[in-house]
């Protein structure tokens, strides 16, 4: 397994070592001890979540807050998103700044998302797997969240604008300058 930093504290792409043959591949996608190790900290997962869409779909800016908050290792089963965070820390360094990278099926990278960040993602494939493991249960009271298109986050989701499908309840989500 390979961990690269982000320019994110705490945040880490990780890729696993795939083993091929003729039949196909293998690899172990979560290894407690290994993945505790090389990250350098104690993560006790309680929830698994899965998620299927299509091109087009967008999920985001979602976060929980408070006692709910929730630390995220993401990854796509079959098919392709477009994955971001943005740090929303009040003491961090990197307050405000954004994180993206494409997880796929075939990549089989995944993404550590520690408490105190915005995650979202743009499906870029149709029929797209998307799962993930939490820290923290899911709690309605605590979720908020901001807008995808917010002018101060100016993210690059990979989808024209007229492709977007978003929830109602994404559509109704506040500016990144109300949330904080």
């Amino acid at each position: 397994m390979k961990v690269e930093k982000t320019q994110l504290e705490g945040c880490f792409v990780i890729e696993p070592k795939i083993f091929d043959d003729n039949r196909g591949s293998f690899f172990e996608s979560f290894n407690k001890t290994v993945f505790e190790k090389l990250i350098g900290l104690k993560i006790d997962f309680v929830q698994d979540n899965q998620s299927i869409s299509q091109r087009g779909i967008l999920r985001g800016l979602h976060i929980q807050r408070g006692a709910f908050a929730q630390t995220k290792l993401v990854r796509v089963i079959q098919g392709k998103v477009l994955d971001v965070v943005v740090d929303v820390r009040k003491n961090s360094k990197t307050f405000g700044h954004s994180f993206s990278c494409v997880l796929s099926g075939e990549n089989n990278k995944q993404l550590f998302i520690p408490k105190g960040f915005l995650h979202g993602f743009s499906v870029l494939e149709d029929n797209t797997i998307f799962a993930y493991k939490c820290d923290n249960y899911y709690s309605k009271e605590s979720e908020d969240g901001v807008l995808f298109n917010d002018p101060e986050l100016n993210i690059d989701w990979m989808l024209e604008e007229e492709e977007i499908v978003l929830s109602e309840k994404d559509k109704e989500l506040k500016t990144f300058n109300k949330f904080k």
